[in-house]
């Protein structure tokens, strides 16, 4: 064997020896069980009828009740009489009926259009038209008729990301706000909003705007970031309740739940955000929500499981057990699930609320 030919095979010999396994790597050799596997979701779309994932059925758990009852009627009359538009209606929301008895609504801001591809929303993706200037003050007016007209107590507000504008939509949701507080001074205000990119500029004008509570859904656990929320970052998420909290805002989030992730994680994630907003005055977020992720579509990422009654209780009991004030947990519930009660609960509302 010659010297070159020598050297060589001692190379070979030493990069065996730390990775043990033929060059090029074999994955099949592998021993460890994947966390996920994608094996079921591979289509092949060469030949033929180009294949689709088939929607999976739903268990009979995830049945919503019809809508119906005085306070939805009069709430929906209102609606329709002058052609406001929910987030509950177009997404279709199951817990409509219910949360409209109650007084409870939400509404989208900022348009239709989200600069983000997430994986798992069914909002329209591309490129956004000019922000409406008015739009604070026609909201405010929308709310002042369910407010007057169907004694509405609790609206959600959220919006699309508007990554393409210097700050995110802040502005806009900002006066909106203040607008709302106004027009409806008895109607407790929850903001659903965007990380903003983690401009913190802009997220402390929509602090200093003071809604009653600030939620930013983490939407799913760390691991699932890339393919469920890939222009997200789940640390950026973390740092955003942070600031909300610390400046003495009630701070909420949630996730979905039956993506990808495991019960472990889902603790997981639990310890990180009571460990992440704790800081300094030591409350952190004091409400997260948890549901069943639901398909919208064929072409959205794909229902890994059901995850059944008993788990979410199982849920509720370890986010209460590790310091949250409030855990929604179940298969049908959603960021403004019992967003009233919560309120009136956690802020100073009721001092404000109508008889």
């Amino acid at each position: 064997m010659t010297p070159s030919a020598t050297g060589e095979f001692d190379v070979a010999a030493r990069t065996l020896a730390r990775h043990p396994r033929p060059l090029g790597g074999d994955p099949l050799k592998r021993v460890d069980r994947p966390v996920l596997s994608l094996s079921g979701m591979v289509l092949n779309n060469q030949t033929g009828t180009p294949e689709q994932l088939a929607l999976k059925r739903k268990p009979p758990w995830l049945k919503a009740k019809v809508p119906g009852g005085a306070g939805f009627t009069r709430l929906k009359g209102i609606i329709d009489e002058h052609r406001l538009h929910t987030v509950c209606q177009e997404a279709g929301c199951p817990n409509m009926g219910e949360c409209w008895a109650r007084g409870v609504a939400t509404i989208m801001i900022l348009g239709d259009t989200c600069t983000r591809a997430c994986g798992f929303c069914n909002v329209k993706t591309g490129r956004p038209q000019a922000v409406d200037k008015d739009e604070p003050r026609r909201v405010a007016e929308s709310l002042r008729l369910m407010y007057e007209g169907a004694n509405l107590k609790h609206v959600v507000i959220t919006s699309v990301n508007r990554d393409e504008l210097a700050d995110g939509g802040a502005a806009i949701w900002a006066e909106t706000i203040v607008r709302s507080k106004d027009a409806c001074p008895g109607m407790s205000i929850e903001v659903l909003i965007p990380d903003f990119e983690g401009n913190w500029a802009a997220l402390q004008m929509v602090i200093d705007a003071r809604p009653h509570i600030i939620n930013h859904n983490l939407e799913t656990v760390r691991r699932m970031y890339p393919a469920v929320r890939p222009s997200a970052k789940f640390d950026r998420s973390l740092e955003l309740l942070r600031r909300v909290r610390d400046q003495g805002v009630v701070a909420k989030t949630g996730i979905m739940v039956g993506i990808g992730e495991t019960d472990a994680e889902v603790l997981e994630l639990m310890d990180e955000v009571r460990a992440a907003t704790s800081v300094g005055n030591g409350v952190g977020v004091e409400i997260l929500t948890i549901g069943q992720y639901l398909q919208p579509t064929r072409n959205h990422l794909p229902i890994e499981r059901w995850v059944t009654p008993e788990q979410f209780a199982m849920y509720k009991d370890e986010g209460l057990r590790r310091g949250f004030k409030v855990v929604e947990s179940g298969p049908l519930v959603r960021s403004s699930y019992h967003a009233d009660h919560q309120a009136d609960s956690l802020t100073d509302i009721l001092q404000s609320r109508r008889g």
